[in-house]
């Protein structure tokens, strides 16, 4: 029953988020500061319905090292994000017209925030660490890195290879930085940083919803399997190649740090505690 409360409170506000951010979208300023609000009211309903259901605290979100785990996730993202412009600039899919809009970007920052925090609350607060527990870090990594990419197929421009990129890019990847830390911090920061480089900074479609300007204004067109077509470089295989990459570099971590819950786990704790008692 945890699981469900935890999921029905963060996805009811997920929906509003997403209805009212959406609503002032022309008005890049109130974006800005409502997209902002968003974001802060979403770890804090979370760690409230964590504390109301597991009589806890939310470690994954304390404040202590929050600004720097963000930060760090930003640069990894927005890192990650140039480093395949770069190759797309490089072969001559990605092309700059000009300066595009400051104001634009600020809207797109509150935006983008919201859209981050709430999915890295419902995906992987909600839905992976509690999955885990039961299946362990590898098939709960799997399954919901699946189902975080497939829920991309009911965007405008979506496709089932976009779908199956943003599952291995980001849905496995931001699940593996999640067990890697035990925060939810950094693959906020991550997700952030990625989706923010996308729109706010390049000008291009980020998982099919859209292109928005930003710094730049520019162009992108080539093969599908390189630049992602309409989904965007979210679908190109520079984008699944980095994201794979850094989704062993975080499970290499998380096996460093102890962090890997195996399968069956929880089983063996309550088989041990049973066993303790009895004698």
């Amino acid at each position: 029953m945890r699981f469900v409360w935890q999921f029905l409170a963060v996805v009811a506000l997920y929906a509003i988020s997403g209805n009212t951010v959406t609503a002032v979208k022309d008005n890049d300023w109130l974006t800005f500061a409502l997209g902002l609000v968003m974001a802060a009211l979403a770890v804090l309903v979370y760690a409230w319905v964590v504390r109301r259901t597991e009589h806890r605290q939310a470690l994954d979100v304390a404040g202590e090292g929050a600004v720097a785990k963000t930060g760090w996730g930003i640069l990894i993202g927005a890192g990650m994000f140039g480093a395949v412009i770069v190759n797309l600039f490089a072969s001559g899919y990605y092309e700059v017209d000009g300066p595009g809009s400051g104001k634009a970007a600020l809207g797109l920052i509150g935006f983008m925030a919201a859209a981050a925090v709430m999915e890295e609350v419902v995906y992987r607060g909600v839905l992976f660490r509690i999955v885990e527990e039961h299946i362990g870090t590898y098939i709960a990594l799997a399954l919901t890195g699946l189902v975080f990419g497939l829920s991309h197929l009911l965007n405008e421009h979506a496709s089932l290879w976009g779908g199956i990129a943003i599952a291995i890019e980001a849905g496995f990847m931001l699940a593996a930085a999640y067990a890697a830390t035990r925060s939810l911090w950094l693959p906020i920061g991550v997700h952030f940083g990625w989706n923010f480089a996308a729109a706010g900074v390049f000008s291009t479609e980020v998982s099919g919803n859209g292109r928005d300007l930003g710094l730049l204004d520019a162009t992108l067109s080539g093969p599908k399997l390189i630049t992602g077509g309409d989904f965007g470089p979210e679908g190109s295989v520079y984008s699944v190649g980095f994201g794979a990459l850094l989704t062993l570099v975080f499970l290499w971590l998380a096996h460093r740090r102890g962090n890997v819950v195996p399968f069956g786990a929880r089983r063996a704790a309550r088989v041990n505690a049973t066993t303790t008692l009895l004698r």
